[in-house]
This record gives structure tokens, sequence and C-alpha cells, in this order.
């Protein structure tokens, strides 16, 4: 029920932004903080619709990356590293040169 009374409420405050368009008054500096004010109403109203369907799991599709990757399977985590494997590149490149190595 929460839900419903979230997305009408957000939806009154569009209703208001309309009307000052249409009566023009949308061009004055009152028109134009009304709309800021309704359009603040509308968001918030939104953002708590948002937060009921993220926490009913109405929202699941949208973490599609985070059930792709729970679903990829990981490396082992027993897997060993031979002896002789020569460090990565990466591993070289982020190494902080020596102060003697440093160019002046």
């Amino acid at each position: 029920m929460m839900l419903v009374i979230s997305i009408v409420m957000g939806i009154v405050p569009l209703l208001g932004i309309a009307w000052t368009i249409v009566t023009g008054t949308i061009t004055t500096v009152d028109g134009l903080f009304m709309s800021l004010i309704l359009l603040t109403l509308s968001a918030v109203f939104f953002l708590n619709a948002y937060w009921e369907l993220r926490d009913r799991g109405a929202l699941a599709f949208l973490d599609k990356k985070k059930v792709a990757a729970a679903a990829a399977p990981a490396a082992p985590a027993n897997a060993a590293v031979p002896a002789n494997a020569a460090p990565s590149n990466t591993a070289l490149a982020n190494k902080e040169p020596k102060p003697e190595e440093r160019e002046v």
C-alpha cells in the first residue's frame, strides 16, 4: 500500500509542474521556484518507491552483473604457483623506485 501511495504522491507534483507550464507562469520567478519545489517533492516520493521496490526484490533484474559474477567459476584457492614462475609485469610496474634509481 505504501508503494502505491508513494507513486501517486510522486506523480501529483509532476501534474503541478504541467499546470504551471500550461498557465504560462513557469517564466516567472515564482513559477520557477514552485517547479523546483515540486520536482524535489516528486523525487523524494519516487526515491521512497524505489527503496520499497528494492526491499521487496522487484528490482533484482538490475543486478545482472552481480549474478553473472557469482555464477562464474572462481579459481581454486589452493592452486600452487610454481617456484620458478617469473613475477608479472604489473608487479614490476607498481614497484616504487629506490632513491638512487630516481632521475634528477
